[in-house]
């Protein structure tokens, strides 16, 4: 704050103050003519209620005083008057200061106990993967849901199956350093009918409806082109974060020969930001285990459900 900002603010304020105890005293003094006390004001409510010209009584006055030595010793010990800072030094910013501080106390104590564990040991640990969650909720689920299953073009954290990995260290590290995926736009590299082509192909590889003899035509051309990141197999490449286009999961929702084209034409990128420096270690371990807690759970769900179709068949 300025120095002429500041003199505005204690000039104002004197002035108010000044002000106001000039109109109690002046209202509290007896006139030098005075009313009679049955002497009525003019204002009448509900018929018969009636204003009287009756002086402040000495307690509600009294209260009156007390505010304002209460308003004086506030600004010499608070601050109110401009730049001063009052005799205290309180400050709102050292308010909120000592109540982070004593925050990030309390959760320094609850990593702490998680901090020399395993992150696979945490997978397993309710009161981490507690923890973890709420970490999630609060930073991730904008992008992957609140149940971590994602939606079209964010990842299934759930599903088990990673573009770069699932294994605990290998989530950790897309948690804390993120992850730029890019598929270049093919188009000029496969002229003709070619896109046609491969994307039967691709349909071919997770078993959906194609048309054969464009697949047929196609499969040369992915193992020439495509096969660099996604492998000769289709079963892509961790190290590339080219996704396995032999199942059914499809992470921009290109399930259809038109989706498939799509972007094989124009390609797609996907970014996920690097969240170490905005969560620290402590939590982006903690979201892991928590992940993987539920990629765990789903899985174990799904084979018992398998299990259980297959013994009622």
């Amino acid at each position: 704050m300025s120095g002429g900002w500041s003199i505005y603010i204690v000039v104002l304020t004197a002035l108010n103050l000044i002000g106001l105890i000039w109109l109690l005293l002046a209202t509290a003094a007896k006139p030098k003519n005075p009313k009679p006390a049955s002497e009525t004001m003019g204002h009448v409510w509900d018929g018969d209620i009636e204003e009287l010209n009756n002086p402040l009584p000495r307690w509600w006055f009294g209260l009156f005083v007390l505010t304002f030595i209460f308003g004086f010793g506030y600004l010499a010990l608070y601050p109110g008057l401009g730049t001063f800072k009052g005799s205290l030094g309180w400050t709102s910013a050292g308010e909120v200061q000592a109540e982070l501080d004593a925050t990030h106390a309390k959760l320094e104590s609850l990593f702490a106990s998680f901090r020399d564990q395993p992150l696979a040991a945490l997978v397993d640990n309710p009161a981490a993967t507690k923890v973890g969650r709420n970490v999630f909720a609060n930073n991730c689920a904008a992008c992957h849901g609140s149940d971590a299953r994602g939606a079209t073009g964010y990842p299934n954290l759930v599903d088990g199956d990673w573009l770069y990995g699932g294994d605990p260290e290998t989530v950790l590290a897309s948690i804390m350093d993120g992850r730029h995926g890019m598929m270049p736009p093919m188009v000029a590299t496969l002229p003709g009918n070619g896109v046609e082509e491969v994307a039967n192909y691709a349909l071919s590889l997770s078993g959906l409806a194609h048309d054969a003899r464009l697949a047929a035509a196609g499969k040369p051309k992915f193992e020439t082109i495509c096969a660099a990141c996604h492998g000769v197999d289709g079963k892509g490449n961790h190290a590339l974060g080219a996704p396995n286009l032999t199942d059914d999961i499809w992470l921009h929702g290109n399930a259809t020969l038109e989706g498939i084209k799509h972007t094989i034409t124009y390609g797609a990128n996907g970014v996920m930001p690097t969240w170490g420096p905005i969560l620290g270690e402590d939590r982006a371990r903690l979201a892991a285990a928590w992940i993987l807690a539920q990629g765990k759970s789903s899985i174990e769900s799904e084979r018992n459900d398998a299990a259980e179709t297959g013994a009622a068949r």
